[in-house]
């Protein structure tokens, strides 16, 4: 229950900048533009000139009851967010249960000199956000809420470099990405133009109609250059979100990083609750010799992305980058068991196989074809994915490494570990091997050593954890 007394308020109840009514008259224009497009291709001029200043006038109205009805306060112990119009609200973030203090500026924000705060503070994404304030009150709101970050002390501890971005032709995500935005900027507008009644099945059918109707050639030539578009497209998006990526330390207690070429993100981890890291790769990073790297971070929400500590650099520079944020990483790995490889052979070959078996007596000749070379193409799979199997520990870390499409090792502090589960299916009995997972309170929050001998996952968990796996041990002991 609310105490009757609050704590002292840092400062004044303050308002949003005021220059924030410009920001979001930009967003109404762009919607304005939505619309207008959408009627026009549709529903003819006069139809978009109405519905475009209807859109106009509800962004005004919404941007100035924005404005006016909200409030914020930073108190010694938590920070209050305040909107009143017809009814009220106060959402209260404890200070001590913040985990990050991200600050983002857009085109528009940054061209104004402002930013937009988000506070989170492991509920599951942002829990306040503050849209917009000047760039100078965005620094001290991280500096209030974040006092580990607030040490005068910076210093880079590593910059991407602009060759770096060859790099990003040999993410499939960003290859990909180009596709989902142009999917979603159309998805956009169906939806205005449905929305306002502009869409019919009359209106659908005859643009249907229209494209089924282009020549072929041109459908192909366009297909073509699409296709061909795509490494360049995804270095222009790989620009757009993390060009100048920076990372550095801000005093003993925090690292921040920076990136973003139109829109400008700063997200601040604090060190104390970094307790590990991930590499990962895919075949032809690995041939290129670039990971990604991230952070596992306890209570972060959206860590796949706001725990970057560097989104595709040379392994060299990131392992740099690892040790300096956890410490240097353990190894050689141990290489898992010949009982191993058979598994992960059998893993990659038997679903093509067996789907070959059911084609050859049921299905079309082709597909048995198809599937028996899909099974053949497994076998390289399945040798791979059983050589980059591994693990290892220094007495201060251990790590995990597991998959070849996907490669990822984990890097994981000792004391982060909060539980283990030793998993033995019926072959991996018979075979002598185990799966081990380590429960950690941070990143994913559980990771996999896949296929260990059983012993080696009984040994490793209790070299971390021995006050916990020792006494199970006592009955596996030879009686005397």
């Amino acid at each position: 229950m609310r105490s009757e007394t609050a704590p002292p308020a840092i400062d004044d109840v303050r308002r949003l900048d005021p220059r924030a009514w410009i920001v979001g008259a930009f967003r109404e224009f762009a919607a304005l533009i939505a619309v207008a497009v959408t009627a026009l291709a549709i529903g003819g001029f006069g139809t978009g000139v109405y519905f475009a200043l209807v859109a106009l006038g509800f962004g005004v109205v919404h941007q100035a009851v924005r404005w006016l009805t909200f409030t914020y306060t930073v108190r010694t112990d938590r920070i209050e967010l305040r909107r009143a119009l017809v009814g009220r609200s106060v959402k209260t973030i404890p200070i001590e249960r913040i985990r990050g203090v991200d600050i983002t500026a857009g085109l528009a924000h940054r061209l104004l000199g402002l930013a937009v705060v988000r506070i989170d503070a492991a509920a599951g994404g942002d829990e306040g956000v503050l849209d917009a304030v000047s760039r100078r009150e965005a620094m001290r709101l991280r500096t209030l809420l974040l006092p580990s970050g607030a040490d005068p002390e910076d210093h880079v501890l590593a910059r991407a470099e602009s060759a770096w971005l060859r790099y990003a032709p040999l993410s499939g995500a960003y290859l990909l990405t180009p596709f989902a935005l142009a999917g979603s900027a159309l998805g956009t507008l169906y939806n205005l133009g449905d929305e306002f009644g502009l869409i019919s099945t009359g209106t659908m059918t005859h643009l249907g109609d229209r494209v089924v109707g282009l020549p072929r050639g041109l459908v192909l030539a366009v297909f073509a250059v699409l296709v061909l578009a795509m490494p360049l497209a995804s270095v222009v998006v790989f620009a757009l979100f993390n060009w100048d990526f920076t990372l550095r330390a801000d005093g003993p207690g925090s690292v921040v990083a920076e990136r973003g070429l139109l829109t400008r993100r700063t997200v601040t981890l604090e060190r104390r609750r970094i307790r590990g890291v991930e590499l990962r790769d895919n075949p032809l990073e690995r041939v290129a010799g670039v990971v990604r790297l991230t952070a596992l971070v306890t209570g972060l929400g959206d860590a796949e992305h706001r725990g970057t500590l560097f989104p595709t650099a040379p392994r060299s520079a990131a392992l740099a980058v690892a040790a300096e944020v956890t410490g240097p990483r353990p190894g050689p790995l141990v290489p898992h068991p010949p009982a191993a490889r058979t598994r992960r052979l059998t893993r990659a070959v038997g679903p093509p196989l067996a789907l070959a078996a059911v084609a050859l007596f049921t299905g079309p000749s082709w597909l048995a074809v198809a599937a028996l070379l899909a099974s053949v193409a497994a076998v390289p799979l399945g040798l791979d994915r059983h050589r980059q199997l591994g693990h290892a520990t220094d007495g201060f870390r251990l790590t995990f490494r597991s998959g070849s499409l996907t490669r990822r090792q984990q890097i994981i502090e000792h004391p982060a570990v909060v539980g283990w589960k030793l998993r033995q299916s019926l072959f991996q009995r018979r075979a002598g091997l185990a799966t081990l997972t380590v429960a950690v309170g941070a990143g994913g929050g559980a990771y996999d050593a896949l296929d260990l001998a059983a012993e080696d996952a009984l040994r490793l968990a209790g070299t971390v954890t021995p006050g916990w796996v020792t006494p199970f041990l006592a009955d596996r002991r030879p009686e005397a």
